[in-house]
């Protein structure tokens, strides 16, 4: 089996590293290969100076290393919120990571179904049409730029399952793919081996890390549910070549957390299983 390479994701690092820092920093770890979060004050395109975007490309270029993945975590938009004014302002965000993946030729941006609060939820019909409906304005915009959107399965959102990526890219087209989160996968009790074979190619981007049935973390490997053996067989399977991204969450901030540490601890333990090292 080819070994699958590891892309370090910029999360930890939100509040306390702007995005291109963020990356500089876990170069000095040993990547080269970076998830960028799509977060204010992080890294927020429409905040971006023409300086600010061209420092991104050259540092990128000087160091040969690559943004695999746009990451938009939706803490505070939705693209299937009641009011239509919410979803024309998530999709304009969007749009403008889609735009700033072309310049980096990063080839994919995730897109995530909207959260639900578990109350009193719209009926699921009115969320999956906003969000199909919003979906393929990106699928148009994103036209000619090289990247792809990627749909993500989410817990906390009305379309968890690998059956809904499934169902859910039928209704918006070809054109999209799946980021496929393993940690998202065992935390709502699928196989998440046995998910990824469902998915088979329309996989183009992998989440790992870790959690607890209690509560939804996403933690450094070895401490919860998720088990990378069966997931590197399952990717093997189904012709699996791409990147697969540590999305370790751990505020940098924070006196008690250690994500530098978490990081590296999960790379060691994806190695023993069939990815690259870190710095192979």
């Amino acid at each position: 089996m080819t070994k699958l390479d590891v892309a370090a994701s910029t999360f930890p690092f939100l509040y306390s590293h702007d995005g291109l820092g963020a990356m500089k920093h876990l170069r000095s770890l040993g990547y080269n290969l970076f998830e960028l979060m799509i977060f204010p004050p992080h890294c927020w395109p429409r905040e971006l100076s023409a300086a600010d975007r061209k420092s991104y490309a050259s540092w990128l270029n000087g160091e040969g290393a690559r943004v695999t993945s746009f990451c938009y975590p939706l803490l505070d938009n939705n693209p299937n919120g009641v009011d239509r004014l919410m979803r024309e302002y998530t999709l304009d965000r969007y749009r403008e990571a889609i735009d700033f993946a072309a310049e980096l030729s990063c080839p994919y941006v995730v897109a995530i179904p909207g959260p639900v609060n578990s109350l009193i939820n719209p009926p699921h019909q009115w969320m999956l049409d906003w969000f199909v409906e919003g979906m393929k304005q990106l699928v148009d915009h994103a036209k000619g730029t090289g990247v792809q959107l990627l749909l993500e399965n989410v817990p906390f959102t009305y379309l968890p399952t690998a059956q809904d990526m499934v169902d859910t890219a039928a209704l918006i087209g070809p054109e999209v793919g799946v980021n496929f989160d393993i940690c998202n996968s065992a935390f709502i009790k699928e196989d998440p081996a046995d998910a990824l074979r469902l998915l088979g190619d329309l996989v183009k981007n992998v989440h790992i890390s870790d959690s607890g049935y209690d509560d939804f973390k996403h933690e450094r490997l070895g401490t919860g549910i998720v088990e990378p053996g069966p997931v590197a067989k399952a990717l093997s399977d189904i012709g699996y070549s791409e990147v697969t991204v540590l999305e370790i969450i751990a505020d940098a901030l924070q006196p008690d957390t250690d994500p530098d540490g978490d990081i590296v601890a999960s790379h060691a333990i994806l190695a023993e299983n069939g990815w690259e090292p870190l710095g192979g």
